[in-house]
C-alpha cells in the first residue's frame, strides 16, 4: 500500500540524511536539509493517504511512529555528536519516546489502547521544526555566503539553536507526563491485569 511504502521510504532516507550531514562537501548539509524535509513531508502525507483511502493497517500503525522516531532521534543524536546540543537533552527525548512507545505496545498486548492527544503531534511538529532550523544554520555555514555571516554570528553568539532545543526538550518531557496523566485509568487497568 502507498502509505506504508512512504513510511518505509522515510526509514530508508534516514541513513542518507546522516551520511550527507557528516559529509565533507560544502553543499552536503544543504542536501541533508532537502532529504530531511522530503522525509518529514512523507510523514504528513502517508497518514493523510491512509485515512483518506481507508488504508489504515496494523503494520502502518506500528511502522509510522517508528519511522518518525528513527528520523527525529537520528537528527538529535547527530547534533549532539556535532556538539551543537547536549547529550542529556537527547537522552531525555529518547527516554520519553521509548518509554511511551514501550508502554503503548505492552498495553496493546493486553488489549488496551492509550488515548493520544494533539500535544503529541504538536511535539513532533516542534521537534521537526527545530531540526530544520538547525539544518538551515548548518547549511548556511557550509555554503559560507557573505550575506548570511552576520545572521549566523548572532545565532552562534546567543546559542539560539541550543536554547530552542532546550525548550523542545522540556516540551517533549511535558507531553510525556501529560500522556501518562490522561491515560491513568487505562494504565491502572493494565497494572491490575499484569499483577
Amino acid at each position: 500500500m502507498t502509505p506504508n511504502l512512504l513510511t518505509i521510504l522515510r526509514i530508508i532516507l534516514t541513513p542518507l540524511f546522516i551520511i550527507l550531514l557528516f559529509s565533507a562537501y560544502s553543499s552536503a548539509r544543504f542536501w541533508a536539509l532537502v532529504v530531511f524535509v522530503i522525509a518529514a513531508v512523507t510523514d504528513a502525507y502517508d497518514g493523510h493517504l491512509a485515512r483518506k483511502y481507508n488504508q489504515v493497517t496494523e503494520e502502518g500503525k506500528f511502522l509510522d511512529p517508528l519511522a518518525d522516531k528513527i528520523l527525529v532521534l537520528s537528527a538529535f543524536i547527530s547534533f549532539a555528536f556535532m556538539e551543537i546540543i547536549d547529550y542529556w537533552m537527547v537522552g531525555l527525548i529518547i527516554f520519553r519516546d521509548l518509554f511511551v512507545t514501550g508502554l503503548r505496545f505492552a498495553m496493546a498486548s493486553k488489549g488496551l489502547e492509550m488515548v493520544t492527544s494533539g500535544l503529541a503531534k504538536l511535539k513532533t511538529g516542534f521537534q521537526i521544526t527545530i531540526i530544520i532550523i538547525t539544518l538551515i544554520f548548518l547549511g548556511l555555514q557550509g555554503l559560507a555566503w557573505a550575506w548570511a555571516m552576520p545572521i549566523l554570528a548572532i545565532i552562534d553568539q546567543y546559542r539560539l539553536i541550543y536554547v530552542l532545543t532546550f525548550m523542545v526538550t522540556l516540551f517533549t518531557i511535558y507531553t510525556g507526563v501529560n500522556y501518562l496523566h490522561r491515560n491513568r485509568p487505562v494504565i491502572q487497568k493494565f497494572l491490575s491485569k499484569s499483577a
